[in-house]
């Protein structure tokens, strides 16, 4: 594993594409038991190296109700994006992640990993990629029913700052999700 990881960070498959160049950003060991897959680097996290290094990071840690300890111990979370760099900055946001970096590596990701429990699949372009044909249309909708994707996948919406509009109109997500969500974490990282 360690050496597919050192091949990763050495990775430069879109550097010709990337406006502050190829960073890319990963954590994992064969024994992760959650991986967490989201969207893509930001800024922040691009200058650092250091997954989810930034305000989302810190609610999304709130949400496994996880310390930062915990979090970074890669024996209980393999953190692995859909796009390894930072993608740019578009019109209204951060760029789309690259489209070549999940199918190069993440199933070379998968076939050494030994205990996979669940994968936490943040924002819609991890959940279309996963998910395929099952998602429900619209992310709010592949959240609210993720029973369905159950025992290996659970959808989640990006945990940004931005989407506050979002988590104020679907309210549900905070009562019904994150306890459970909270609940399969714990039982998947403490020992028993």
């Amino acid at each position: 594993m360690q050496k597919l990881i050192t091949n990763i960070k050495n990775c430069k498959i879109c550097e010709p594409h990337l406006s502050l160049g190829a960073n890319p950003v990963v954590s994992l060991s064969k024994e992760s038991k959650i991986i967490i897959i989201g969207q893509a680097p930001g800024t922040k996290v691009h200058q650092s190296g250091i997954p989810w290094d930034d305000a989302s990071g810190n609610q999304l840690r709130k949400w496994l109700n996880v310390s930062k300890e915990q979090f970074y111990d890669t024996a209980l979370f393999g953190i692995m994006p859909m796009g390894f760099c930072y993608p740019g900055k578009g019109k209204t946001g951060d760029l789309p992640p690259r489209k070549e970096c999940a199918p190069e590596w993440h199933p070379l990701v998968f076939n050494q990993l030994k205990g996979v429990k669940l994968i936490l699949l943040i924002g819609k372009y991890a959940q279309d990629y996963y998910l395929k044909d099952k998602t429900k249309g619209s992310l709010t909708e592949t959240v609210k029913n993720y029973n369905e994707y159950l025992p290996l996948y659970l959808p989640l919406p990006h945990p940004s700052p931005r989407n506050r509009f979002w988590f104020t109109k679907n309210s549900w997500f905070e009562v019904d999700i994150l306890p459970f969500l909270r609940k399969v974490v714990k039982q998947n990282i403490d020992p028993l």
